[in-house]
């Protein structure tokens, strides 16, 4: 589904393409258990709060995964890397939290729906907005991480300031959805009030060849986190498995630009 926060009737509608079951993504079926349970049982504050990524990267996290009811930051060396490592997240979202939707939010929304089912984001409850302005984009991010119907929203191409990004946080607690800003890589990205930073950048997959790419494959760096580790990890998508594996330790010795 295609939206624009100011329709007019010239804007055309994407048709919805019948796509592919998605892969079973394990980690996301675990966070969707969870946060049933925790619908349960409230005072579960872990099952309730957290998207499970890896053991490696939930070890350099204080909340043990990626937190719900928070905004997040994503810089990307290469728009691929980053549109997949947040793919990856929002289907996270989409498992935590059944029967939401997800926003994504663009300039010119270019989403490719087989691809981000192989991600295990289905297209079934993704909805497209196009925001060519940067104040009807945060716009649209904030009033959709406020609407307790939304799992997660992401915003591209945006690099809001901090009162701007404070909103969008308090927006997401509000709605308990998790908020992702996906940008270009920046050598001095400035003060952030998102949760956790992260760099994303591409490399070639394991087992690749001329005629078969392999899954996807980042180098991810987490380049901070409120009360946790920076990071550097070698990781890689494995769609027959549903999981996110990494291939190389955290090197913690080296600090990443931008913390």
């Amino acid at each position: 589904m295609l939206l624009s926060p100011r329709p007019s009737p010239q804007a055309p509608m994407a048709d919805a393409e019948p796509q592919a079951p998605a892969p079973m993504d394990r980690t996301g079926l675990l966070a969707g258990l969870r946060a049933r349970i925790a619908r349960l049982d409230p005072g579960l504050e872990t099952a309730r709060a957290t998207l499970p990524l890896s053991p490696e990267l939930d070890a350099h996290l204080p909340w043990g995964g990626l937190p719900l009811a928070g905004l997040h930051e994503v810089l990307a060396a290469e728009p691929g890397a980053g549109m997949g490592f947040s793919a990856l997240l929002l289907a996270r979202a989409q498992a935590a939290l059944p029967g939401r939707s997800v926003l994504w939010i663009a300039g010119e929304p270019d989403a490719y729906p087989p691809g981000l089912a192989q991600l295990g984001l289905s297209a079934a409850s993704l909805i497209l907005i196009r925001a060519p302005r940067p104040a009807d984009a945060l716009w649209a991010a904030e009033e959709g991480l406020r609407c307790p119907a939304i799992a997660a929203v992401l915003l591209m191409n945006a690099a809001p300031d901090l009162t701007a990004a404070r909103r969008l946080q308090l927006a997401a607690e509000t709605g308990g959805g998790i908020g992702l800003l996906l940008r270009g890589d920046d050598e001095s990205p400035g003060p952030t009030a998102a949760l956790t930073r992260w760099r994303l950048s591409a490399r070639a997959a394991e087992g690749g060849s001329p005629h078969h790419l392999g899954d996807p494959a980042w180098e991810i760096a987490l380049l901070r986190a409120r009360g946790g580790r920076p990071g550097a990890w070698a990781g890689e998508w494995d769609a027959l498995r549903g999981e996110l594996r990494v291939l190389a330790p955290a090197l913690p010795e080296r600090r990443a630009r931008g913390a």
